[in-house]
């Protein structure tokens, strides 16, 4: 390997992970987006999604929301309002909103008023939210069966 890339994953929060790794796989808006040691400088806007990275005790998932990333000098720092790996994600609170959410979304063809749009809106963000969550523990559980 020619070098190390440092993760730096950062929330309003905390610091979900700060760590030496091989290589990292982001939500970028434009689609997935990899990151390797010596990478050109760049900043890149990110949708909410899965981050996938490989370090030295193998390959390991976050849930990530909203934000943006940002290479410069083998440092690769995601900010972003929510990061959660797979540990930490509560599957019933995800599979319940993922079900508010379909349930909102039902009721689509409903929208009359500006703020129902806006409701909308905002139910198939929740539902994106939810799927991603679920798509974490989803991969998490592969993970620890393959360790």
């Amino acid at each position: 390997m020619a070098g190390e890339l440092t993760l730096r994953v950062i929330t309003p929060d905390r610091i979900v992970v700060d760590e030496p790794v091989e290589s990292v796989q982001i939500p970028a808006l434009d689609g997935s987006m990899g990151i390797l040691p010596r990478h050109a400088p760049m900043v890149a806007a990110l949708q909410v999604g899965v981050l996938r990275y490989r370090g030295k005790s193998g390959e390991k998932v976050l849930f990530v929301s909203e934000g943006f990333a940002e290479v410069r000098d083998n440092l690769l720092r995601v900010v972003c309002e929510a990061g959660e790996t797979a540990g930490e994600i509560d599957e019933k609170r995800a599979r319940e909103a993922e079900q508010r959410a379909r349930e909102r979304l039902s009721r689509k063809g409903e929208a009359a008023t500006a703020a129902e749009t806006f409701d909308q809106l905002r139910a198939e963000a929740a539902l994106r939210r939810a799927l991603m969550r679920l798509k974490v523990l989803e991969y998490g559980s592969r993970d620890r069966v393959r360790s």
